[in-house]
């Protein structure tokens, strides 16, 4: 389908598919990391700490992950990676890579910001980029430094088109997310999801129930790990026995237990987050036919450009944040879907894009990054 959606999601996945769906090093588990030296000459480094879902999770950690790789291909610049297989690896990790000499330090989650935060006013001569945070200082509260570059995505967009898609999909009148960790990061997919639903029954004149998550009181569904998948398992069960029939994890790793879930029973679906789940599920078929979309953020992108700008003397503090306008968020392609999402409903989701992009349609989040 040649449409806005369809456009912005194919720029993401052609770009996931240009970097590879590559794992970390086994030498640089935990808080280690060895020398993954680039193809070129370069003598910049540029560096990466992942948080405790792991370079594998299929999300996140993976698609930034994604990014540096394509720049040690493209740049030829020197890497090294940390990952972190608890909270108490972060800033042992990120200190590790001030000491190994590098240059750039991206670090991967909104749980590192204050570790990150405590290392770049340490280090004022290390440059840092933060991926889906702003530095934070030792209280939690968001601080600015010349030195470090957040990278944030106003999820909230993308999301409250796949509530809408949700709404408009559903056969039981009911769907449902649930989140990780109770982190703006993760409610910031909740409130746009839930916001989509209502603006489809307000289009529609529908009572579809969005399960998991109240955005008035930012209460919900939250399983309190982004490791645990037998909770995602587990909460995903009684949603669809409850009667929901489409759930949006936002919990990285967890959402494999959703998906897991959802092969166990007849017309259940699943929305993925960050990565497109249905191509970093690629080695799962039957996972695979029950990804309905996925709300996507351009990590990997976002992490390479960084890179990019840095390694040629370019970097600076300026957050960047992604959107539907710059193409830094968006919905994937519908895959196995593509047949049983109505033609009319695809080109809500165009004209809704654009009445997004216009400030027609305004989504808002607590959650949601300033613009820049």
């Amino acid at each position: 389908m040649k449409n806005i959606t369809r456009a912005l999601a194919l720029v993401g996945a052609g770009a996931l598919t240009l970097a590879a769906c590559g794992t970390a090093p086994e030498e640089n588990a935990g808080g280690g990391g060895g020398s993954d030296a680039g193809g070129g000459s370069s003598d910049y480094k540029a560096c990466m700490v992942s948080d405790a879902g792991g370079w594998d999770d299929k999300s996140f950690n993976e698609s930034s992950y994604n990014g540096l790789m394509a720049a040690q291909e493209n740049l030829g610049v020197e890497t090294q990676t940390a990952e972190s297989t608890s909270d108490s690896d972060f800033a042992p990790n990120i200190n590790n890579m001030v000491t190994e000499g590098c240059d750039l330090i991206i670090t991967v989650g909104f749980l590192l910001a204050p570790a990150t935060g405590a290392a770049a006013q340490a280090n004022e001569g290390t440059d840092f980029a933060i991926v889906d945070s702003t530095a934070q200082d030792a209280d939690g509260n968001p601080i600015e430094l010349d030195n470090v570059k957040p990278l944030e995505f106003d999820t909230a967009q993308a999301a409250f088109l796949a509530g809408y898609l949700a709404a408009g999909m559903t056969e039981t009148g009911k769907v449902a997310t649930y989140g990780g960790v109770d982190i703006p990061t993760v409610t910031i997919f909740m409130d746009g999801y839930v916001d989509g639903v209502a603006h489809y029954n307000e289009t529609h004149g529908t009572e579809v129930e969005p399960l998991g998550w109240n955005k008035e009181t930012q209460q919900g569904s939250i399983v309190g790990t982004f490791e645990d998948q037998s909770k995602g398992k587990a909460v995903s069960d009684e949603f669809y026995n409850a009667g929901a029939d489409i759930i949006m994890p936002v919990a990285g790793p967890v959402g494999a237990g959703t998906l897991a879930s959802a092969k166990e029973g007849e017309n259940r679906a699943v929305i993925w987050v960050d990565a497109d789940g249905y191509e970093s599920n690629s080695a799962d078929p039957e996972a695979q036919s029950v990804i309905l979309t996925s709300v996507m953020k351009e990590m990997t992108v976002g992490v390479e450009d960084v890179i990019t700008g840095a390694a040629g003397g370019e970097f600076d503090g300026t957050p960047y944040v992604g959107t539907l306008e710059n193409g830094g968020v968006g919905l994937a392609p519908f895959h196995d879907f593509e047949d049983d999402v109505p033609a009319e409903l695809s080109e809500e989701l165009d004209s809704l894009t654009q009445e997004i992009i216009d400030g027609t349609v305004v989504v808002e989040s607590e959650g949601s990054p300033a613009a820049a």
